[in-house]
């Protein structure tokens, strides 16, 4: 194990990996040290430190410090295993293999005017909406050779899902919406635009809460159950929504959720006939209290969702009405 452990440190450098994430430092002293803001707090003056000759970092802001694994530990909210887990799949070839089969469906989008078509019935027309939350198109039939073409064996689609038993590809007709963690592709989630079965997602976990990254220091976040919910909701200028592809949420999405105690979180989940949204809602929304947070369930007309409501002709001002109705448990 601590061989194993060590091989997985040099092959992914700790200021190799902050630097992947989009950290910044300038070196110090001889240059042996580097300096920056610290990413486990929020600070204005540097206090942390990285050690690339010993792959180590301390903050003398927080006062954590430790390895690669310790920082994964801390900044992603996962346990010892689960650290070593998520270092070797950002190492695999699963990692880069999920940002080219998103990139390759994005290109597909403008060349399929049926795409086009359906994203207009659901009410998205805004290409820079469209183009931020990287939704592209799945037209089936040529997703296999061009990953064969980048050195991606059909053993490894078949594993990650990608590609069915018969060759064929697995979100054929489907727009995509790419799932990103740490600014790499972790799922994929397709709606259909035929008559297949609405939902699909790649048989792996779905990650954490959509857009995470963009949103998380909002005081106030709407979470919504569905990705078009989401999309809708950008184009009408609440950026602060987030989506959980459901109404259950993952271990790391309901940690996510509740990182800062100031944060207010309004739930708008579907009103379905059965209840099951409103029900989901309430639950959440208790259970966001008891984690000392301010939580509201907010109320549609009947029998509609976010998406619905907006292309039932609802604008901006109407939702913000229905926010301000919001009910507390």
């Amino acid at each position: 194990m601590g061989k194993d452990l060590e091989q997985l440190k040099q092959r992914f450098p700790l200021l190799e990996y902050l630097q992947r994430h989009h950290w910044t430092g300038r070196p110090v002293g001889n240059g042996s040290e580097f300096v920056g803001l610290c990413p486990l707090h929020e600070e204005t003056r540097p206090s942390f430190y990285v050690n690339p000759h010993k792959n180590l970092f301390y903050c003398h802001g927080c006062g954590r410090g430790g390895d690669l694994i310790r920082f994964v530990e801390l900044s992603q909210r996962l346990s010892f295993r689960q650290s070593l887990s998520y270092l070797r799949e950002q190492l695999a070839p699963a990692a880069q293999l999920l940002d080219h089969t998103a990139a390759f469906y994005q290109l597909q989008l403008s060349r399929h005017p049926e795409a086009a078509h359906y994203l207009r019935q659901r009410g998205l027309r805004d290409p820079a909406v469209i183009e931020e939350l990287g939704i592209g198109y799945a037209p089936g039939g040529t997703l296999r050779s061009h990953l064969s073409d980048l050195g991606y064996s059909l053993e490894l689609l078949l594993e990650m899902g990608l590609i069915g038993a018969q060759g064929q590809d697995a979100f054929c007709r489907r727009v995509i919406f790419p799932c990103r963690q740490n600014h790499r592709v972790v799922n994929l989630y397709g709606r259909s635009i035929g008559t297949a079965f609405p939902h699909r997602l790649l048989p792996r976990s779905k990650g954490g809460l959509f857009a995470w990254e963009s949103l998380r220091h909002y005081s106030h976040v709407i979470l919504v159950e569905g990705l078009f919910d989401l999309a809708l909701l950008w184009q009408e200028g609440f950026r602060n929504t987030t989506c959980a592809i459901g109404t259950h949420l993952t271990p790391l999405q309901w940690e996510q959720l509740r990182d800062s105690q100031d944060r207010r979180v309004d739930i708008v989940f579907d009103q379905d006939e059965n209840q099951a949204g409103q029900q989901a809602a309430r639950a959440l929304t208790k259970r966001l209290h008891r984690a000392g947070l301010t939580a509201r369930v907010v109320h549609l007309p009947a029998g509609q969702d976010p998406n619905s409501f907006f292309l039932a002709g609802a604008r901006g001002d109407d939702f913000i009405r229905c926010l301000e109705e919001a009910e507390s448990p």
